[in-house]
């Protein structure tokens, strides 16, 4: 049967199924509902693991079976986990979860962690025979739009309280990465103790270690002040800062306000239209400045530009990727009115 993972915990609590098959993308959460299953198998009793991997180097499907065929020597109950990495067992793995299904002593616990299951193979007999005999788990990303209020409920549960404009910040900063975010969200415990956190505090605990951070580099150059940028640029790079860091950032601002561009010249107000794109207010003010400078047309060709810092970077277009780079940043700060020069 399904168990939606916010429900997995009081299931847990109700009945100890024989099987759980916890599949997904997202390694954080994987990780959490499976260290779930894990803990609640070891309060029935289940103190023997025994852990087998497809992706290892000689695995053999022969071995689950012939592990379920074996009887624990210390313990009257095991936990035998499998991972399938890819989400795929193919048909001897099909066939091996089967006839564990059909053989395993009914004292045993079977634990599958997955990468993500496709649909098409929901509708298998694998799948389908898993998901009568026990509990599957699906995870999906938290995307974008549902990230901040994610990390609402995260904070929430550590006692902690976050701002809206924080809470804004924190997502655009750990873009996606719940892992990171958790342990931002830790630090942040830390130091804010009882009062509430803000976008400011939250700038300032998130920060990239280097002297310069990337974030603050971006909105310097959307502000418009190039010498500053070109100075924090060289700051990142003393200190070890790699361009795919700085590249992923700037790409990102810069199809933000290609498409900040767009909406005014479909009609709408910038305000309007920075309100819609869910700009935090506190970065308004440097979005509306590099508005003002740019045109459709200066934001496609710097993202052209991108693309070929990019390809520096992955070694099939010429030329130094610091370089180009500058020459990114250079054209994000000026007035965007010339056509952009850009290194042989």
């Amino acid at each position: 049967m399904r168990v939606y993972p916010e429900k997995l915990a009081q299931d847990l609590d109700r009945t100890l199924h024989r099987v759980y098959l916890v599949s997904g993308d997202e390694t954080l959460l994987v990780q959490e509902c499976a260290d779930q299953v894990r803990a609640a198998a070891r309060r029935a009793g289940c103190h023997e693991r025994h852990v087998v991997d497809s992706s290892d180097r000689g695995f053999n499907w022969q071995d689950l079976t012939q592990d379920s065929a074996s009887m624990s020597l210390f313990a009257e109950q095991r936990l035998m986990e499998l991972r399938i990495p890819n989400g795929k067992p193919g048909a001897e793995g099909s066939k091996a979860i089967l006839e564990y299904l059909a053989h395993a002593p009914e004292s045993d616990i079977l634990l599958i962690v997955a990468g993500k299951i496709d649909k098409a193979s929901t509708n298998s007999k694998w799948y389908k025979a898993l998901d009568q005999a026990g509990a599957t788990i699906q995870l999906w990303p938290v995307n974008a739009d549902e990230l901040p209020r994610w990390l609402e409920g995260r904070a929430r549960s550590i006692n902690l309280s976050i701002d809206r404009d924080g809470l804004s910040l924190l997502a655009e900063r750990v873009e996606g990465n719940l892992l990171a975010a958790v342990q931002e969200l830790e630090k942040l415990r830390l130091l804010a103790g009882d009062s509430t956190v803000t976008a400011k505090q939250v700038a300032h605990a998130v920060a990239n270690s280097a002297r310069f951070d990337v974030f603050t580099l971006i909105d310097v150059a959307l502000a418009g002040r190039s010498e500053d940028s070109l100075r924090m640029l060289h700051g990142l790079r003393s200190e070890g800062t790699q361009p795919p860091a700085l590249l992923w950032g700037l790409v990102r601002e810069l199809r933000l306000l290609r498409a900040l561009l767009q909406a005014v010249a479909a009609g709408r107000q910038p305000m309007q239209a920075l309100n819609e794109a869910r700009v935090w207010k506190s970065r308004q003010s440097v979005i509306q400045a590099a508005m003002r400078r740019h045109t459709i047309a200066s934001c496609e060709e710097l993202l052209s530009l991108a693309a070929h810092v990019d390809g520096c970077i992955k070694g099939y277009a010429q030329g130094d990727a610091w370089e180009h780079t500058e020459w990114l940043i250079i054209g994000l700060a000026q007035n965007g009115q010339p056509r952009l020069r850009r290194p042989a």
